[in-house]
């Protein structure tokens, strides 16, 4: 396990990077993103392990299990954008600040560079290794929860409270989707579609 804690180590420190706000100025986020997160997917790859390739299965249904849950996780969004705004003064401001990214690259790069490469890399790394190392060592709940939390608090580095919540919500989403069918395929389909809405198509602003 001492491989996987250090690459949890790397990921905050590469989070750290792309999100405070002494360190973001200096780097693109989405090319950084795109690096780190693939950069961590590969490793995840190459050092899975034989298991690590069974959670690649592939069904017919996960195409419509993905499309599905990102239209049901988007619902949840526009609801609690609704929800935080009217409860915090401060939502509004942060959640543009979640969105001033967008200014860094061209709509239809970032559109790819999200469905091709950052959400699957995500899905690959948080949940194909990090949750299943922790789960295959703790049990499933415990390594539901422990890797939930790290990929809440790497985002901490952003001093964004809507932005930790978000991580938070999608999280827990995608973990318990790879829970109930043991392959991130549907959590790979669901980011992505999820990631090209909130951010290119209809941004919740």
């Amino acid at each position: 396990m001492r491989r996987v804690h250090l690459l949890v180590l790397t990921a905050a420190a590469f989070w750290f990077i792309l999100f405070s706000p002494w360190t973001k100025q200096y780097v693109n986020f989405w090319i950084g993103m795109s690096l780190f997160s693939g950069s961590l997917a590969a490793y995840s790859l190459a050092f899975g392990g034989e298991k690590f390739k069974k959670i690649f299965e592939f069904k017919r249904s996960y195409l419509l299990i993905g499309i599905v849950s990102a239209a049901f996780l988007y619902s949840v969004f526009l609801v609690g954008n609704l929800a935080v705004k009217s409860l915090f003064d401060f939502a509004g401001r942060e959640i543009e600040g979640i969105y001033s990214t967008k200014s860094q690259a061209e709509p239809y790069l970032i559109g790819t560079l999200l469905l091709l490469v950052i959400a699957p890399a995500e899905e690959i790394f948080w949940r194909g290794f990090i949750q299943k190392k922790y789960s295959d060592r703790l049990g499933k709940w415990k390594g539901f929860f422990l890797a939930l939390a790290l990929y809440s608090v790497v985002h901490v580095w952003s001093l964004n409270l809507i932005l930790v919540g978000a991580a938070f919500t999608a999280g827990a989403f995608w973990g318990l989707m790879y829970m109930k069918y043991n392959s991130i395929v549907p959590g790979i389909i669901s980011h992505g579609i999820w990631d090209l809405f909130i951010f290119i198509l209809y941004p919740i602003s």
